[in-house]
């Protein structure tokens, strides 16, 4: 599955989803632009897009795009904080499809 981690998560989360194709919006070069292009720009090469923002599904209608988003929901967006949810993501990545949006959260 071909991942891209938003601008708001940390980078180390790439680790965590060994057996997948992962980027970063950092790496991809796509910092600073808005979701929306974002999500046109990602769904060209991306199953999922993983992000923390709680709000995109009322910003964004994820249903004009070709992607899965999974919201992370954590006290805060570190790594420490990030890693009790990612036995749940792994299973919630094996089953999610384009244009669905998966809230994780401990």
């Amino acid at each position: 599955m071909h991942i891209l981690i938003d601008e708001c998560l940390p980078k180390k989360l790439k680790r965590e989803l060994c057996g997948h194709n992962v980027f970063t919006v950092q790496e991809k070069g796509w910092a600073g632009i808005e979701n929306g292009d974002l999500l046109r720009i990602a769904e060209k090469e991306f199953d999922v897009w993983l992000t923390a923002d709680k709000s995109i599904e009322y910003q964004q209608n994820l249903i004009h795009f070709d992607i899965a988003v999974v919201v992370l929901v954590a006290y805060r967006n570190r790594l420490d904080a990030l890693l009790p949810l990612m036995q749940r993501l792994r299973e919630v990545l094996q089953v999610i499809q384009p244009h669905e949006i998966v809230y994780v959260e401990s």
